[in-house]
């Protein structure tokens, strides 16, 4: 066992979903335990009804501590919270799993407010099971957020060529624009500055995103958005000496963005930044929650209740969310194990 690899716990998700397809797949590659130690928190039965879903041969580790696995390959260390039945249905929203995706998570971050891990990677969970539950949330990244006590955060997506920060995302449009102002939008700024900062950018290139078709294009459409709540958190934070250009026209943004003119987009709503992300393909896209004391990193899809359980997911976006946890991880090491 390597101390100084990294730590990653993997929350299973909703456990109808394909979550638990996902992460036996992506536990299946050996290269990912040559670069970190990674456990599943979520219910053995159900990981097993996913190696059999699979058809892969792996054995399960039942845990109930980090410091308990093996961190070997060909070997899924599982904290087995077992919060479901075994004849739970693939491909079923119910209160029972989403109760279950929040209580992994939960979990997981215990563990990182206790250092005994350094990362979070989780499977995607569905709101609606969620809300059935009784844990009203727009989605895992406001979960985390309350359950460390974070203040300033926001979504960060990731692929290949293209790293966009989310000033709105779970609201209607109406309410995103409404929910717009210049301290949001100047800490969205502030916190793509200090999280590239971090991965090794001196002096990120940050292009912010306008509100209305062509920014405003000098107060031609909408109602002064981009003068009102853009133009003076961009003015801030250029006083500081953040490398920041905007608002500038959606429209090309992401383009030049992609042609490496700028390192990360500021996007003013949800569809506006995810839109981009996606085209560029479901199965590399990550999610990261930045602004919080742990790093955590997610899969850019749902739960795709229609394929689940039925062998045809793709691991490749999980795959890539564990990578970019172990990129993000601190330096130092675990302190129990």
């Amino acid at each position: 066992m390597d101390a100084n690899k990294p730590s990653i716990a993997i929350t299973m998700g909703d456990p109808s979903g394909v979550g638990p397809e996902v992460i036996v797949k992506s536990l299946n590659d050996e290269t990912i335990y040559g670069k970190c130690r990674p456990f599943v928190i979520g219910d053995l039965k159900i990981l097993k009804k996913a190696l059999e879903v699979t058809n892969i041969q792996l054995e399960l580790n039942g845990i109930t501590q980090p410091e308990e696995s093996k961190f070997k390959y060909g070997t899924i260390d599982v904290i087995d919270l077992d919060l479901v039945s075994e004849d739970l249905p693939w491909g079923a929203v119910s209160s029972v799993a989403g109760n279950a995706a929040f209580r992994y998570l939960e979990k997981a971050i215990a563990l990182a407010n206790e250092e005994k891990i350094q990362g979070i990677c989780t499977a995607p969970l569905n709101k609606e099971a969620l809300h059935k539950a009784g844990h009203i949330y727009p989605g895992h990244t406001e979960i985390l957020a309350e359950l460390t006590n974070t203040k300033d955060f926001a979504m960060m997506l990731s692929a290949p060529g293209l790293r966009v920060i989310h000033v709105t995302t779970h609201v209607g449009i109406i309410d995103a624009v409404n929910k717009i102002n210049v301290d949001r939008q100047y800490t969205v700024i502030k916190l793509a500055h200090d999280t590239l900062q971090k991965a090794g950018i001196k002096s990120p290139r940050i292009a912010v995103c306008g509100i209305n078709p062509h920014a405003g294009e000098n107060g031609l459409f909408g109602n002064g958005e981009e003068e009102e709540k853009i133009i003076p958190a961009v003015k801030k934070a250029q006083a500081e000496g953040i490398n920041v250009q905007g608002p500038l026209p959606a429209d090309t943004l992401f383009f030049r963005a992609r042609r490496g003119d700028f390192d990360i987009v500021v996007a003013q709503y949800h569809d506006q930044g995810h839109g981009p992300i996606k085209v560029l393909g479901l199965e590399s896209g990550v999610n990261i929650t930045v602004g919080l004391p742990i790093i955590r990193t997610s899969v850019d899809h749902g739960t795709a209740f229609d394929i689940a359980g039925k062998n045809i997911a793709d691991e490749l976006s999980l795959k890539e969310a564990i990578r970019m946890a172990i990129e993000l991880a601190p330096e130092k090491i675990v302190k129990t194990i």
